[in-house]
């Protein structure tokens, strides 16, 4: 595995488990306020964690945290993701995968080989916007399908989008409920900037609440109309 970070501690990532966070290196996206460009851009990766360190790190503390996550970067691009993910559970981890959807193939193998207990995808644009938002040659058909396996896994799930005002907002963000499904977990959760892909900072519009926003309002209706969970996370 190409880990490029790992974090020995958290609370908030793994709904109700302690958990670590493995950060996988590269990304087949651009997403202009990606939260860790070190992870995706080559010129400015960090030098590769020792995969072995890491692994015996959670052996020994298997009883002190319930859960590990896998993020990013973009997972799925890991040719030995499987085989890490089977450790995990080994260990008796509940693991969480974070994906952005792009490779069905390999998240079909995953859920197959029952190697995760949850898994949270990003959903970037509405479709028509998908390409211009991640700055790749993403097929949209391939987010379609990504969100149908996760659907039908069994799994615990959520969907979640960035809200950027400057990049995704308004109709936009609105145009996104054709993507969701009775029964889905969905959330929107605030650019941060203090570090981004692209510089955004000199661009920060004023901050947003987003729950007395018009467009998050006229979605919460949508949502709860059609049975789609909605929630907004600072």
């Amino acid at each position: 595995m190409k880990i490029g970070g790992f974090q020995k501690f958290s609370l908030l990532d793994y709904p109700g488990e302690l958990s670590a966070i493995v950060f996988t290196q590269a990304c087949n996206f651009r997403c202009p306020y990606c939260h860790n460009p070190e992870l995706v851009l080559p010129e400015i990766y960090c030098p590769l964690l020792n995969t072995e360190k890491v692994l015996r790190f959670l052996y020994r503390r298997r009883r002190r945290l319930s859960a590990v996550v896998v993020t990013g970067g973009e997972p799925t691009l890991q040719e030995d993701l499987l085989p890490f993910l089977k450790i995990l559970k080994a260990m008796r981890y509940k693991v969480k995968l974070d994906t952005n959807g792009a490779y069905p193939d390999v998240l079909a193998q995953v859920i197959y080989a029952k190697a995760v207990d949850y898994v949270a995808m990003d959903i970037k644009a509405p479709l028509p916007l998908y390409k211009k938002l991640t700055r790749s040659k993403v097929k949209t058909e391939d987010i379609i399908r990504s969100m149908e396996l996760i659907r039908l896994s069994g799994l615990a799930y959520e969907f979640r989008t960035t809200v950027a005002p400057e990049i995704l907002f308004g109709d936009d963000l609105f145009d996104i409920h054709q993507l969701l499904c009775a029964g889905d977990h969905y959330y929107l959760q605030p650019c941060h900037y203090t570090t981004t892909l692209d510089d955004l900072k000199g661009h920060v519009l004023p901050e947003v609440d987003l729950k007395q926003n018009k467009e998050y309002l006229r979605l919460q209706d949508w949502a709860e109309k059609h049975r789609v969970h909605l929630e907004c996370r600072i």
